[in-house]
């Protein structure tokens, strides 16, 4: 058999091998999005709590903590939970708790996944 008659014979391989991996590489593309956007969004949260734990060190109100975390950055306030620990005396530690409900968004990995719940804590010292 010829060099050219085996390449017409063989012209369709290529496109009958990428139609089948194509979508496997779309799903792992998404599934790669979607980390980083919990990735980043794990950040934000750590950021916000030492936003609030600032805040609730240096003021007494105990609303300044959520006003703290929610401006801290691009966050949902309606999935923001934030819990101060009880405030002490000049000195004393006090901490603080952020719960964000991260909704997973992305086409067909979002679904499967469902919203995911990240954590973060931080600690400052009492200021006045």
């Amino acid at each position: 058999m010829s060099r050219a008659a085996r390449r017409d014979r063989d012209g369709g391989q290529a496109t009958v091998e990428l139609a089948m991996v194509l979508p496997l590489i779309v799903l792992l593309m998404l599934a790669l999005i979607q980390v980083v956007v919990l990735a980043r969004d794990q950040l934000l949260v750590t950021h916000a709590a030492r936003e609030a734990a600032r805040a609730a060190a240096v003021d007494p109100d105990p609303g300044a903590p959520r006003r703290a975390a929610v401006g801290a950055g691009p966050l949902d306030p309606a999935r923001l939970q934030v819990e101060p620990g009880p405030r002490g005396a000049v000195g004393d530690s006090v901490s603080v708790q952020v719960h964000y409900r991260e909704p997973t968004s992305l086409p067909i990995v979002g679904r499967a996944l469902g919203d995911v719940t990240l954590h973060s804590e931080a600690t400052m010292r009492v200021e006045r």
